[in-house]
């Protein structure tokens, strides 16, 4: 988890996105800051998940700006990216590998190698006892979700964009997992976050921006 005592701002600026020939964003424009939380509203086929592959630079938006800390996130590609944990609805799980080395593998594409013996506690806390040395191709929906999530114990970086995490969690799971994003902002972290859930994920009442009428 971060604990980055540097200041961060995230801001948004006249950003409009769209699916196809389909607008679904205009004109949006936010600021996020080190130490909040923004929760992502809107009905299914509102932009949400565009707004989010958008905001981490898997897709370019159609105008506006997004800026980290004031500068075009786009020109400073590499600054930003290395600050920027996103985890979407794919798992993006390597299914030959078991939980353990999925998780280490990852970490180390991050320039952060992590401890097997590490990398065992995390998934004992999260409820995968048993499951760390099976390929992941051979777990439950719910048993995958927590490895990609796991990441989120070891991530140094500043923002987490979350897209419907708790989805496919079982209750102590998804209360793991509300800890380590309430103890992520604490120490200084951004979170932005959808969720259908009714759950509690900041110790302090998160920013709510909601979008569309009627997921992208």
């Amino acid at each position: 988890m971060s604990s980055n005592p540097r200041d961060f701002t995230l801001e948004t600026s006249d950003l409009c996105c769209s699916r196809g020939d389909r607008r679904l964003i205009s004109d949006l424009s936010f600021s996020l800051r080190s130490g909040e939380a923004l929760h992502l509203k809107g009905h299914n086929g509102s932009g949400k998940t565009t707004l989010l592959r958008t905001l981490a630079g898997l897709l370019v938006a159609e105008s506006g700006e997004i800026r980290w800390n004031g500068n075009n996130a786009r020109q400073i590609r590499q600054e930003f990216q290395s600050e920027l944990l996103y985890l979407g609805h794919l798992n993006g799980l390597k299914g030959d590998l078991t939980a353990v080395e999925n998780l280490r593998f990852d970490a180390a594409l991050h320039g952060k190698p992590l401890d097997e013996d590490r990398a065992w506690q995390i998934f004992n806390s999260i409820g995968l006892r048993g499951y760390e040395d099976l390929p992941t191709k051979y777990l439950s929906q719910g048993q995958k979700r927590r490895v990609a999530l796991a990441r989120l114990w070891v991530s140094e970086a500043a923002l987490w964009i979350l897209d419907e995490p708790f989805s496919a969690l079982d209750v102590d799971a998804v209360e793991a997992l509300q800890g380590v994003i309430r103890q992520h902002v604490e120490h200084g972290g951004m979170v932005i976050i959808t969720t259908h859930q009714d759950v509690s994920f900041t110790s302090q009442e998160a920013k709510v921006l909601t979008i569309g009428a009627s997921d992208a």
